[in-house]
């Protein structure tokens, strides 16, 4: 068994089917654009960061030219995302992950704040923890991490809420998991988050 993966969540960029909240701050166009941005600056972070094997689990057509320059920026595999509903999607993935590798880290394509110190810190938590979190700051979590994996944590979760987080808590609290949390980071989801991204992308 290998030690690490980290699997990015991305969904093909189709305009109108990502991103919508941040219309009409940006047309349709603009905000598929930032999806892909977004999905290719947290893919780079991933791979450059050297800390494990990372593979796309796509929602949508994998066949994406975006997901094609992914691959070559050293992404392992890409996937299409099992399940219905987001719970049962990354229950999925994490549960196959760790079917080949001891930990696995689930981020999704919305942070660029996560880096490559973010992610050694959520491997080390797992030394003494069955999960770690990294919270976000709209109440969901922008990292999830696992050595041990059970459907009770992801069952019923209110999905795209600001209760996301708590819930996610109790439900590892109530199973007698050990679980490990991380500072709070900042999604790109709505136009009031736009002036972190720009700040993050404009320091290159």
């Amino acid at each position: 068994m290998q030690e690490a993966l980290i699997i990015q969540f991305a969904k093909e960029p189709v305009p109108g089917q990502v991103k919508t909240r941040m219309l009409p701050a940006l047309d349709l166009e603009q905000a598929a654009k930032l999806h892909c941005d977004l999905v290719f600056w947290t893919v780079q972070t991933l791979t450059s960061a050297a800390v494990g094997d990372v593979e796309l689990a796509v929602a949508g057509a994998v066949e994406s030219p975006l997901f094609e320059q992914c691959r070559k920026l050293g992404v392992h595999e890409i996937r299409p995302q099992q399940g219905v509903g987001l719970g049962q999607r990354m229950f999925h993935a994490l549960k196959d992950g760790l079917s080949r590798y001891r930990y696995v880290l689930l981020v999704g394509s919305d942070c660029p704040q996560i880096d490559s110190a973010y992610l050694r810190q959520a491997l080390a938590a797992l030394a003494d923890s069955d999960v770690v979190l990294g919270p976000a700051e709209d109440g969901g979590y922008v990292l999830i991490g696992v050595k041990a994996v059970a459907w009770s944590w992801f069952d019923g979760v209110h999905w795209g809420t600001d209760s996301v987080y708590r819930q996610t808590v109790a439900r590892l609290e109530a199973d007698g998991a050990r679980w490990a949390a991380l500072h709070v980071l900042q999604d790109i989801d709505r136009p009031e988050d736009l002036h972190l991204w720009r700040r993050i992308a404009g320091a290159l």
